[in-house]
């Protein structure tokens, strides 16, 4: 029944996640790196609004440094970035991709109006007093004014925080509800609501596929999985399935 809604590219949505996985091959560190940033700082203490309430200077040190290491020279697209734009480009029915990932990977590689940052966007910044949100700063302070309203003190990485919830969840919904294929990539499975995506999509009759580096904690609920590095696994995903010959 999947494969014959992909076939017809009119009636073909196709809905892919992306998660820490896809940029941990650019050189950025995940949420279990021993060697990361995050191994440094608990989350407790810099990614929820208690914690920039609690202690500004340190959350926007955390950011700060996420955000260098994100611009590094070496954190470029890879080949997973790259392919997933070709898809946006070339696919013929619908699509709609949505990263857990904050970074501008994607951007860079050339993704467009059809990417949703769900979680925020690490190299924007949000006033919280007037909920401006703008890009270029820099490096956050809590010397810092907004340019709108003036305020001190209120500068905040546009990022979804532990608690906050995630942007665009009408849209997505709405493209899980009538996605002839769901795709997660590069994902763990145990951050909600993302995690529930798979269920969400297969409720409404799409077809599920995992590529991952290994079986992430909701492997079990889709069709099927694929073990191995996005940078291979999602191009030679996205050569099969613009050529009507993804075996499903």
């Amino acid at each position: 029944m999947a494969q014959d809604a992909l076939t017809d590219a009119a009636q073909g949505k196709v809905v892919v996640l992306t998660g820490a996985g896809v940029s941990a091959e650019s050189g950025l560190a995940t949420f279990r790196d021993a060697h990361g940033i995050w191994a440094r700082y608990r989350i407790e203490d810099v990614a929820t609004p208690e914690a920039f309430a609690r202690d500004p200077v340190r959350v926007l040190e955390f950011y700060n440094l996420r955000r260098a290491q994100a611009a590094a020279e070496e954190v470029v697209p890879n080949d997973a970035h790259r392919a997933l734009a070709r898809l946006e480009r070339e696919w013929m029915g619908e699509f709609l991709l949505v990263t857990q990932n904050v970074d501008d990977l994607h951007e860079q590689a050339g993704s467009g109006e059809a990417l949703v940052h769900m979680h925020g966007e690490l190299h924007r910044s949000r006033c919280q007093q007037c909920g401006t949100v703008v890009g270029g700063l820099g490096a956050l302070s809590v010397e810092m004014a907004c340019e709108a309203c003036g305020a001190v003190g209120g500068m905040r990485p546009n990022v979804v925080w532990f608690g906050e919830m995630p942007v665009a969840m009408d849209r997505i919904h709405d493209a899980l509800e009538a996605c002839a294929l769901f795709v997660s990539i590069g994902t763990s499975g145990n951050v909600y609501p993302a995690a529930g995506f798979v269920r969400a999509a297969r409720a409404a009759g799409a077809y599920t596929l995992e590529l991952n580096l290994e079986p992430s904690q909701g492997a079990s609920s889709f069709h099927q999985t694929r073990q191995g590095p996005a940078s291979t696994l999602v191009p030679s995903f996205v050569d099969a399935l613009l050529a009507g010959e993804l075996s499903l």
